[in-house]
């Protein structure tokens, strides 16, 4: 016998205040993972190559208690202008009621200019998961072991 499974998912809702000059953000597309937020700037704001800026967005956002948002670069502002942010992904806990402001960084050659209301950065709200930690006195044994940065795909197998 075939049977379907159907998965029903309940959407839960952001509430997002505006500060004056503030964009709504929104998803681009229908499928896209991350709504895009904007520059909340008066005028134009000039990043220096090496630089890095905290970029106000004018949200304020009531995340659900056991989620949180990840702000990520843009992947156009990436490849075009070597544009991306800090502390990528950064985080915003549920309890924050603050401004989010984003923190750029200009990996180009160039000068790159934020205007008022460009799109500057994708936030994705993400499940949370909060394990009860455990002080232990040893950890189980792993093929890896304490290998670190870089320690997994360099041996050669012959």
């Amino acid at each position: 016998m075939n049977r379907d499974l159907v998965i029903i998912m309940k959407k839960i809702q952001l509430k997002i205040k505006l500060e004056d000059g503030a964009v709504m953000p929104q998803y681009q597309t229908e499928h896209a993972a991350g709504f895009d937020v904007n520059a909340n700037v008066k005028e134009p704001v000039t990043i220096r190559p090496g630089e890095r800026m905290l970029i106000p967005t004018g949200l304020k956002m009531a995340i659900p208690p056991g989620y949180e948002a990840q702000v990520r670069p843009r992947s156009g502002l990436a490849i075009k202008q070597g544009i991306s942010i800090v502390n990528t992904p950064g985080t915003v806990d549920a309890d924050y009621r603050g401004e989010i402001g984003i923190i750029l960084i200009n990996h180009g050659k160039e000068d790159f200019i934020v205007n008022p209301k460009d799109r500057i950065a994708q936030i994705i709200i993400n499940k949370v998961e909060h394990p009860e930690l455990l002080q232990a006195e040893e950890l189980d044994e792993t093929k890896r072991g304490e290998g670190g940065f870089g320690s997994t795909g360099t041996e050669h197998k012959e």
